[in-house]
């Protein structure tokens, strides 16, 4: 397993796994954002290899406004993270934080956020397993005017 670091060329796949992980946007909305985001320095997109096949992914940024539990700015963020089911529990996903975290450190981040939703107790235990502690929980809300 080899994790790279993502270029223009692999947003066709970068788009393929994001839709697994975010299917409520589509195709065309997740490739403008790839497009844009690679283009940025404040991200960096991580891919997880095996042979020819690209299994999972990692999406990672600077925050320079308030993350919640963090003193310092900026922060580096794990935006999101997919391994393919089938790859699951052989430590891609560790490896795909470990290389945000790392990105993080290289542009002078000395702490390092996410988030997850309420429901999604496999990513929360996903978190806590490698050394996020819960900051806090919010539901947020919202109505039309």
């Amino acid at each position: 397993m080899e994790i790279v670091r993502a270029t223009d060329k692999e947003i066709t796949t970068i788009v393929r796994l994001a839709l697994k992980l975010w299917p409520e946007a589509d195709s065309d909305e997740h490739t403008q954002e790839y497009k844009e985001l690679m283009q940025h320095s404040e991200a960096v997109v991580f891919l997880s290899r095996d042979a020819d096949t690209f299994v999972g992914f990692a999406q990672c940024q600077l925050r320079t406004d308030y993350v919640e539990g963090t003193e310092n700015s900026p922060v580096g963020y794990l935006e999101g993270i997919f391994v393919e089911d089938t790859y699951r529990r052989k430590g891609i996903a560790k490896q795909l934080l470990a290389a945000c975290e790392d990105w993080a450190r290289q542009q002078g981040c000395t702490e390092f956020g996410s988030d997850v939703e309420i429901q999604n107790l496999d990513s929360l235990r996903f978190h806590l397993k490698n050394g996020f502690h819960e900051a806090n929980r919010i539901i947020c809300l919202a109505k039309k005017l």
